[in-house]
């Protein structure tokens, strides 16, 4: 299941599309960065530098300050799999936050998507 040429990708790239996909559904970048913090741990001022860098997408989950313990809380399907039974812990990772992304997409109210 691992994918080296995605874990390869710079994260701003990745971010960029999720910023499309979002507003395309009316939400705000805010609420994006919102997600990210939530599982990856970092604050606003690291998840800018972390942007403004050429960090790849593997580089972002490995500098992560920490991931949220509530990840567990995250199930469902995407691109086909469950996310819950994924095996490789950066792949997960990386699901896991495409996840969040197509919920927010869906109009789902923030406080649900940060599973608390």
């Amino acid at each position: 299941m691992a994918n080296p040429k995605l874990f390869q990708m710079p994260f701003s790239k990745i971010y960029g599309l999720y910023q499309q996909k979002i507003t395309k559904k009316q939400r705000s970048t805010d609420d994006l960065d919102a997600i990210i913090m939530w599982l990856t741990g970092y604050n606003p001022t690291e998840l800018n530098r972390q942007l403004a860098e050429p960090v790849t997408l593997a580089e972002f989950f490995d500098q992560a300050p920490t991931i949220n313990p509530n990840v567990t809380l995250i199930t469902g399907t995407i691109c086909g799999v469950r996310v819950e039974t994924i095996a490789d812990p950066l792949m997960q990772r990386t699901r896991y936050l495409d996840k969040l992304v197509d919920e927010l997409a869906k109009g789902r109210p923030l406080v649900k998507i940060l599973r608390h």
